[in-house]
């Protein structure tokens, strides 16, 4: 309690003095902005609205860590036809929101959600964040098995490939584990229909995780053709649930 009210007298004093917060030492100014001041992160909403509309481009091969696959997929979408790229969008957009209200910075693979866009490529997306230096990145998607009874989500990791993944996969496993632990925690299935049925999957085939430097996930949030997953990632309330559930994953890995 003397922390606390050391920091709100700290507080009342720079302002009422003419001062902000900004007027505070560097430990006491960070604890009032959040625990992700300083922290970058990159969200990828999977897919982009339009790609459908652009077979030729997304069909294009390019770079996916020692191999070439296509730019990009549509995506898949619910048996109602609410598709993936906008479940993933609406998502992502409210993580980004839940993690500025953190501190963090953070970047999105795309900026926009429409019919005449495609795109980025898997290797544009596994290289976001590279250069930035950014702390780590979560690429959201939801999936498409026609499985029967298939739900649940599914966190897919790096395996350890050399030189793509060597310097990653640890710390991607570890995240990996730590969202897995976070979306199981607000309620949420883990998947029945993968390998090993403990929702944390190994993939050395995804771009998006091969061309990355930093620590990187991909999250499968659900099968969209599920009914139980598709009433909840059709309903605000339940996206929230995941922008929540994948905010804590990300504070729990930086701490």
């Amino acid at each position: 309690m003397r922390v606390v009210g050391s920091l709100i007298l700290a507080l009342t004093l720079a302002v009422g003095s003419g001062g902000a917060a900004s007027a505070l030492p560097t430990p006491e100014r960070d604890a009032l902005a959040g625990p992700l001041v300083g922290r970058t992160i990159v969200i990828d909403p999977g897919h982009q609205l339009g790609n459908h509309n652009f077979p030729r481009k997304i069909a294009r091969l390019v770079p996916a860590g020692g191999f070439r696959k296509a730019c990009n997929t549509t995506g898949t979408a619910t048996r109602g036809g609410y598709p993936e790229a906008t479940m993933v969008w609406q998502v992502s957009r409210m993580l980004a929101t839940r993690l500025r209200g953190l501190g963090a910075d953070v970047t999105l693979t795309r900026h926009s959600n429409r019919q005449d866009r495609w795109g980025p490529c898997v290797d544009v997306r596994g290289r976001a964040g590279n250069r930035a230096g950014a702390d780590l990145k979560v690429s959201v998607h939801g999936d498409g098995s026609t499985a029967a009874r298939a739900r649940g989500f599914h966190v897919i990791a790096p395996t350890d490939r050399r030189p793509w993944t060597h310097d990653i996969y640890r710390p991607s496993q570890r995240l990996a584990r730590e969202t897995r632990a976070a979306l199981r925690g607000v309620g949420l299935p883990v998947a029945n229909y993968t390998a090993g049925g403990d929702g944390v999957d190994f993939r050395s085939d995804l771009g998006t995780l091969n061309l990355a430097n930093i620590p990187s996930v991909m999250v499968e949030l659900g099968n969209m053709r599920n009914s139980s997953d598709a009433r909840r990632m059709t309903s605000r309330k339940g996206r929230a649930t995941y922008a929540r559930a994948l905010a804590r994953a990300v504070v729990n890995h930086l701490r």
